[in-house]
């Protein structure tokens, strides 16, 4: 079973490259707005594809159930992520929001 990338992340912002974040958005063109839009839509697309595998299970199509399985906690494992990065995120604003100018 192969491993996937989580989509939506920036490969200018990987480790690996020696970029610093604020360099690799200037140099790339993407903002941050985009990482997030680009994390949605491939949360939603987990979903969907896992809503799929559900209605092949169902009808019989798919004798395959593990791979139904999978692909239901892997919907879930990136809905749960990006539930967590939504909450820090909230958090860091309120913490943000708290200081005094």
């Amino acid at each position: 079973m192969a491993i996937e990338n989580i989509n939506g992340l920036s490969p200018a912002l990987s480790p690996l490259k020696g970029n610093s974040p604020i360099n690799a958005n200037e140099n790339s063109g993407e903002g941050f707005g985009t990482a997030i839009k680009d994390a949605i839509e491939s949360i939603d697309s987990s979903q969907k594809q896992a809503d799929q595998e559900i209605a092949r299970a169902v009808t019989g199509e798919s004798p395959d159930l593990h791979k139904t399985i999978v692909a239901l906690q892997t919907a879930d494992l990136k809905f749960q992520l990006g539930l967590q990065v939504r909450n820090k995120l909230i958090g860091a604003y309120e913490e943000i929001m708290r200081m005094q100018v």
